[in-house]
């Protein structure tokens, strides 16, 4: 269920392509289609009340909100991936242990970036899946990561491979049976983000500001099958919290993984 109004609607200069992602869309979610006709975003959201506006057009979701636009971009990954093919490392695969064929379950999607990773190292008989609460960032990413694409083949192939799940993290893992998975990993919105962007401003409007709690922390290391692992500031507290007896990543990185394994 959705935490604020919401509606869809397309471009001014749509195309059916455009209008029927839109309906579907709005079909989906269970929130109202709006013709866009000559309105402008703003008179849409004054007439509606609705904060956020999923746009469809360019055979693509934007979501408008009050404070800028989200759409799908795999941003870093595509250097990841990019360093990884040369035999570099990055610090969330190993902190992992990720291999081919390895299963991952993403507590945290967002838009993506670490699943797309996580994707391209387990390979074609691995398996991602990505949890996101917001059903809204949930349909612009899953529409991305199915539609997006790079001329770098395996990087659009790891992208297809992810399977979105627009759902709560606590109740998805207590629907699992143990071992489901052999990571579960969580990066939440940082209790104390590094830096105050005003790019990330649209994404902390729309996401899910709850923290990790104790409780999905016991879900996961049920449902692992080798590791759970929790990405966070390096000074973050969190990891004493949730009681993570490991911290990996760069020395000079100012994002650290908590690192529990399964003996």
């Amino acid at each position: 269920m959705l935490n604020t109004t919401a509606i869809v609607t397309t471009s001014r200069n749509s195309n059916p392509t455009n209008d029927l992602l839109a309906e579907q869309t709005a079909k989906t979610l269970g929130i109202p289609f709006v013709p866009r006709k000559t309105f402008s975003l703003g008179e849409l959201r004054a007439v509606h009340d609705a904060p956020c506006i999923l746009v469809a057009k360019n055979n693509a979701l934007v979501l408008e909100t009050p404070d800028g636009e989200l759409f799908f971009h795999p941003n870093m990954s595509h250097l990841r991936v990019k360093n990884l093919r040369k035999g570099q490392h990055d610090n969330m695969a190993e902190a992992m242990a990720l291999a081919p064929g390895m299963s991952v379950l993403d507590g945290t999607l967002g838009f993506g970036a670490d699943a797309i990773v996580a994707s391209f190292v387990t390979g074609e008989h691995g398996r991602v899946v990505g949890l996101e609460a917001s059903p809204l960032i949930a349909a612009v990413t899953a529409h991305g990561l199915a539609n997006f694409s790079r001329e770098n083949e395996p990087m659009t192939a790891a992208m297809r491979r992810i399977e979105v799940v627009n759902t709560d993290a606590l109740a998805y893992l207590r629907a699992q049976p143990d071992n489901a998975f052999d990571i579960v990993y969580f990066d939440p919105m940082f209790r104390h983000p590094l830096m105050q962007s005003e790019n990330m401003n649209p994404l902390r409007y729309a996401a899910d500001h709850a923290p990790v709690s104790e409780a999905m922390i016991a879900e996961a290391r049920r449902v692992a099958r080798r590791r759970v692992v929790l990405k966070e500031t390096s000074k973050s507290t969190e990891f004493a919290r949730l009681g993570f007896p490991e911290i990996a990543g760069g020395r000079y990185s100012p994002v650290h993984y908590g690192v529990w394994r399964k003996s």
